[in-house]
């Protein structure tokens, strides 16, 4: 990115005071300082939120349990209770460089540090978000970083399938796809495609659906209505991933859906870190739904990561 800056000022969003408002013109975030680290909105300027925010969570600050507020935020698998739970609901340590925004905050309970940078184009509709976990235990831990992005209802996740090879050219498999107890693959929000995998948000559903998987190719994209968010991250064929193998995976409920990414099992000594970052663009697209209209439509924004 150029070493130009994006604008920088203070505003008040959803009841939270001192938050932050990063825009180039064309695109905007706004990030809270009082609870978090989270990212509670993008979208372009003047245009819909593509994070979801929860109404009933608005505003509210000091709980002693986790809230999801929504937005994007930083977490830490595989998932269990208590530690994934540590709530976030403290002010944030904040600096602005004049290129960068960095949030940092420390789960008293897990002695577990969380921080993104966010790095916002100062000339173009992207965004770079550098998340950091680091180990502030006087021991050792095991752990990957977890990105979620909260996505607003009524919208499309897509997810690239590995490249096709017909048998027997190709009798090695291709990837792991991970299940949950709960996951329903005849569930009509699915499309299984031969290319991509996609998962439709649908506020009228009454179950929850999730799946994940390892995504070599490295990128995932939401489209809703005629705005589209792509996120670009890394893949280390070397590496072991959490939840049986998923650097990818993706989750919805009638509220919402998240686009999950996962960076490698990490044994991280006391006072080390691990580093995860996602590069996203939003894009105006008009994306139907077959295969060809996803490689009209996204790979060129993917190519643009």
């Amino acid at each position: 990115m150029s070493d130009a800056s994006a604008t920088m000022e203070i505003v008040e969003y959803g009841g939270w005071t001192g938050c932050i408002r990063l825009s180039n013109g064309e695109i905007e975030l706004v990030a809270t300082t009082v609870v978090g680290p989270r990212i509670i909105r993008l979208g372009f300027v003047g245009g819909q939120n593509l994070f979801h925010n929860y109404p009933s969570t608005l505003g509210r600050i000091g709980d002693r349990e986790w809230n999801n507020y929504g937005g994007h935020r930083l977490w830490h698998a595989p998932e269990v209770f208590p530690r994934t739970y540590a709530p976030d609901n403290v002010p944030v340590e904040h600096v602005w460089d004049g290129t960068s925004l960095t949030l940092r905050n420390s789960e008293q309970s897990t002695g577990i540090e969380k921080e993104m940078r966010v790095t916002l184009s100062p000339t173009d509709a992207r965004v770079e978000v550098a998340h950091r976990i680091t180990n502030r235990n006087p021991w050792a831990i095991e752990l990957a970083a977890w990105s979620l992005s909260v996505m607003a209802p009524g919208g499309r996740a897509i997810y690239p399938q590995e490249d096709y090879q017909p048998h027997p050219e190709c009798l090695v498999p291709a990837r792991p796809l991970v299940l949950w107890h709960f996951t329903d693959m005849t569930d009509p929000r699915w499309t299984w495609g031969r290319k991509y995998i996609q998962l439709r948000q649908d506020p009228a559903a009454t179950t929850k659906q999730k799946v994940g998987f390892l995504n070599s190719k490295g990128w995932a994209a939401y489209v809703l209505g005629g705005d589209a968010f792509v996120k670009h991250y890394p893949y280390n064929a070397a590496a072991q991933y959490a939840d049986m193998g998923c650097n990818t995976e993706t989750y919805t409920d009638p509220d919402m859906l998240e686009v999950e990414t996962l960076g490698p099992l990490t044994r991280l000594e006391p006072g080390a870190h691990v580093d995860h970052v996602e590069s996203w663009l939003l894009a105006r697209v008009d994306c139907g739904p077959s295969d060809a209209d996803i490689d009209a439509s996204i790979l060129p924004l993917v190519g643009q990561l």
